[in-house]
């Protein structure tokens, strides 16, 4: 991975204060209250605001992001909130994780860089078991011309980090489709994402 990429992401949060809140995320929040609790893996998790909730909620919880800040930020409020969960540091391919070891992935605003993001996709698809449940949300194409009113709704400034329904369709084969649209949301997470804009939000069901 870049140096560059994880400077950025060490720097931001390298900060005391969590880049996003320590809230879980509200589609995240919807969606896992339906599931009966098992294994769970989430991409790219940060600071640990939604593994934490998943585990207080009785979830296995598995995690892993390049940040190493975000590891100590997510360690530190697992602790706070009593539960623990397995976060790992590292690239996907090199974690150790199984073929069908999961029964829900949660990518939630996963903005991996454009040259591996399919083939991580990919992956984590061969990690979650038939019938396991996806559930996503990240920003669309056109949250560029919310960036543009308003910094301070944050998301990649590139149009290959950013989504489509089309890409979904195409990067997450082989599921059953309960929920794909492109909406505006207003975002209230931490300093990182204030204000409206445009996300893609897809729930699918490994077939």
């Amino acid at each position: 991975m870049e140096s560059d990429w994880l400077n950025k992401w060490d720097t931001r949060f390298g900060k005391e204060e969590y880049a996003y809140g320590t809230r879980p995320n509200e589609y995240l929040k919807e969606k896992l209250v339906g599931l009966t609790p098992g294994n769970i893996l989430f991409p790219a998790e940060g600071e640990g605001r939604n593994a934490v909730y998943a585990a207080k909620l009785g979830w296995n919880v598995s995690a892993f992001d390049i940040s190493t800040e975000g590891r100590k930020k997510a360690l530190k409020l697992a602790d706070q909130n009593q539960v623990g969960i397995d976060y790992q540091i590292g690239e996907l391919q090199m974690l150790g994780y199984q073929e069908e070891q999961f029964d829900a992935i949660a990518l939630i605003y996963a903005h991996f860089p454009p040259q591996i993001r399919k083939g991580y996709h990919q992956l984590l698809s061969a990690y979650l078991k038939k019938g396991g449940i996806l559930i996503f949300e990240a920003f669309s194409k056109t949250h560029l011309e919310y960036q543009l009113k308003n910094e301070s709704v944050g998301g990649p400034r590139d149009l290959g980090s950013l989504f489509s329904t089309e890409e979904i369709l195409s990067e997450f084969e082989g599921y059953e489709i309960l929920e794909l649209k492109e909406t505006v949301i207003e975002l209230n997470e931490g300093y990182g994402h204030i204000g409206k804009g445009s996300v893609v939000r897809f729930l699918g069901k490994k077939k």
